[in-house]
């Protein structure tokens, strides 16, 4: 049975910090959903209604331009072992850029350093906390994150990360732009 919430509880945050992965959910009017996989690694739960990750440069950016189309953003963690459980934060979200003030304080604030490959930084702001039972979820034991994207970026000089970047990263799947501007 599905319940609701204004913020996040301690416990909530607790299953959060247990997961190893979460999605997150973006789309636009006119536009494809967007439903990316992530790694936990780079998210920080920032406050009761508040989370953020830190995003790494990969061969879309659609979530940067359904924040500037629309903003509205969802974030699903899943568990996949332990004590079955979904849950959903719903609300907007925003992008952080890279060599904003913002960012840097973010960075030095929530990471220990940050990843050649940083392309910005994603803020929601829910309003929702759903969760309901997950009993359909199948189980699985994790073993470890991919190191495929640290090993790519490392084999890249940022020149060539950020020629990628202009590349793969300026507008969206459906021609909309994400925000992204030439280092």
């Amino acid at each position: 049975m599905a319940e609701q919430f204004t913020s996040l509880s301690e416990d909530h945050a607790a299953f959060i910090a247990r997961q190893h992965m979460f999605f997150c959910a973006s789309a636009a009017e006119g536009t494809r959903i967007n439903l990316t996989p992530r790694s936990t690694e780079l998210l920080r739960v920032t406050g009761p209604n508040e989370t953020l990750f830190l995003d790494l440069v990969g061969s879309s950016n659609e979530t940067a331009a359904h924040m500037i189309a629309d903003g509205r953003l969802t974030f699903m963690f899943c568990a996949v072992s332990g004590p079955p459980m979904i849950m959903r934060l719903y609300g907007t979200g925003r992008t952080v850029h890279r060599g904003t003030d913002e960012y840097q304080t973010l960075i030095a604030t929530h990471f220990d350093a940050e990843p050649k490959n940083a392309r910005q930084i994603f803020v929601l702001d829910f309003d929702l906390v759903q969760t309901s039972c997950g009993y359909g979820v199948p189980l699985f034991e994790f073993q470890r994150d991919r190191p495929s994207l640290k090993n790519w970026a490392e084999a890249k000089t940022p020149e060539e990360i950020e020629a990628y970047k202009r590349k793969k990263n300026m507008t969206s799947m459906d021609g909309l732009p994400t925000g992204l501007q030439p280092e």
